[in-house]
């Protein structure tokens, strides 16, 4: 299965290069699809998803800027409901081919955003309901060391501790994507876990990193 991984695409799915989304099994969005997330954005970002006819199955998450998903959750899924093609996932897990994969939007706190959750005991609640047979785990933060650096003195490695512990103690997926951290984009391994943050956009908010492709 040949599958294809965006993040971070902020309402600018649209300036992502034709050539970049090449033809695949999968396509997986890692959340943030919106600025703030209004139900016109979701919108917006579903019809192109939609298109995308060179996928056989369209998956994504919400992250800290979808707040259309943690404070208006039905009227979102109406919108997501309406397009047959797209999946979204939000702590929970679809089968395709054999394959199954888990989608989770939270992250620790990062100033006052949605899905954010205190480090330690708060957060780990959500990743204790992982099941331990995903093969690939999608959240919208990335774990701590992989994907999560942010230079600066006010910077350094700001992924999540308890979800590199679960990943790495207890799930062991083939496959993680984030994305949240935009100067993180790239992939890395450790263990059994092939880590991806995919993030499209850079720090500047520009449509400058291409999609990370792999194979399962």
């Amino acid at each position: 299965m040949k599958i294809i991984t965006i993040s971070d695409t902020h309402t600018k799915h649209n300036q992502i290069p034709l050539e970049w989304l090449e033809p695949a099994d999968m396509i997986i969005h890692a959340g943030d699809i919106s600025s703030m997330g209004s139900l016109r954005e979701i919108e917006n970002f579903c019809y192109w998803f939609d298109k995308l006819d060179q996928y056989d199955w369209k998956i994504f998450i919400a992250g800290n800027h979808d707040w259309g998903f943690q404070n208006n959750y039905e009227g979102a899924m109406e919108i997501v409901r309406s397009y047959k093609t797209i999946k979204y996932l939000q702590d929970s897990s679809v089968v395709c081919d054999g394959v199954k994969i888990y989608g989770s939007p939270w992250q620790p706190e990062f100033h006052n955003w949605a899905f954010n959750l205190k480090r330690g005991a708060e957060i780990q609640e959500k990743w204790d309901m992982i099941p331990l047979d995903t093969d690939i785990l999608i959240t919208h933060g990335p774990a701590y060391g992989r994907g999560d650096f942010v230079p600066g003195s006010r910077g350094g490695y700001v992924g999540c501790e308890n979800l590199l512990d679960t990943i790495a103690t207890k799930v062991k997926p083939k496959v993680h994507i984030a994305g949240h951290i935009h100067c993180g984009h790239g992939e890395s391994h450790a263990g059994n876990t092939h880590f991806i943050n995919a993030a499209t956009l850079n720090e500047q908010y520009i449509v400058a990193y291409p999609p990370i492709i792999f194979e399962i």
